[in-house]
């Protein structure tokens, strides 16, 4: 070659048009390569916050077209995390999903919070009665509800109706075929059950009576409530055999 040739300089490679610590930041690269989940724990933490209904493991798992497995194991390392006193919400398993909520300890406190921004939307005593009867006894008729509490309750049971705690479950095979009644999805959501044997005791249940407020129209008072409720049935005997 002549001495004076100029020579062509070595090509220069073109930079990559992004990387994974540009998109993530340096600290999150680090943390991503630390711990191999955290991307997917990441996501399922987000997707569980911003829904109202508790998700399935194979609702989620579908919807990011991952294996099930890893969707569940990812998700129990996230209900563990939240579990630290550090955290005032919590991941737990509910109505057969996984739903984000707050934790039983710090109820009262949030409680006493909400009620100073505006008047909560709870169940009358009369509701709060008429389905505890409902949840322990399910299936079960209006007579017989009616039966144990002592006063009549056609209203209460439309009430629950329209709220979606309870549902119909076909009829009673006894003379006239009354309708049967049971708790729904919806109530073992508002109540935070997994399922019916995580029902409160009836000391509980009593609890969230004293806390009930009145907000039907026409309620009767507490105290009349409390005082109806412990009279005895009009009926002495049951109007079906096996009820």
């Amino acid at each position: 070659m002549d001495e004076n040739e100029l020579t062509t300089p070595a090509e220069t490679p073109e930079p990559a048009l992004f990387n994974e610590e540009e998109l993530l930041g340096e600290d999150a690269a680090r943390q991503a390569a630390a711990d191999p989940d955290a991307q997917l724990k990441a996501i399922l933490e987000a997707i569980v916050y911003v829904t109202d209904e508790p998700l399935s493991v194979q609702q989620i798992a579908a919807a990011l077209e991952r294996p099930a497995a890893e969707v569940e194991r990812v998700l129990n390392l996230l209900v563990e995390e939240y579990s630290a006193p550090c955290h005032g919400v919590t991941i737990r398993e509910v109505a057969g999903g996984y739903k984000m909520g707050t934790k039983p300890e710090h109820h009262e406190t949030i409680r006493a919070f909400v009620k100073s921004l505006k008047p909560p939307l709870k169940l009358s005593l009369a509701a709060l009665e008429t389905l505890a009867v409902i949840a322990y006894k399910q299936p079960i008729t209006a007579p017989e509800v009616m039966e144990i509490r002592g006063v009549q309750g056609a209203g209460v049971l439309k009430t629950l109706l329209d709220r979606k705690l309870i549902t119909t479950a076909g009829r009673k095979n006894v003379v006239g075929r009354p309708i049967l009644y049971k708790t729904t999805k919806e109530f073992l959501v508002q109540f935070g059950l997994k399922d019916l044997s995580e029902l409160p005791t009836l000391k509980e249940f009593e609890e969230l009576r004293r806390l009930a407020l009145v907000d039907e129209p026409g309620a009767v008072p507490a105290e009349a409530q409390a005082e109806r409720a412990e009279q005895p049935p009009e009926t002495a005997e049951p109007k079906d055999a096996d009820a």
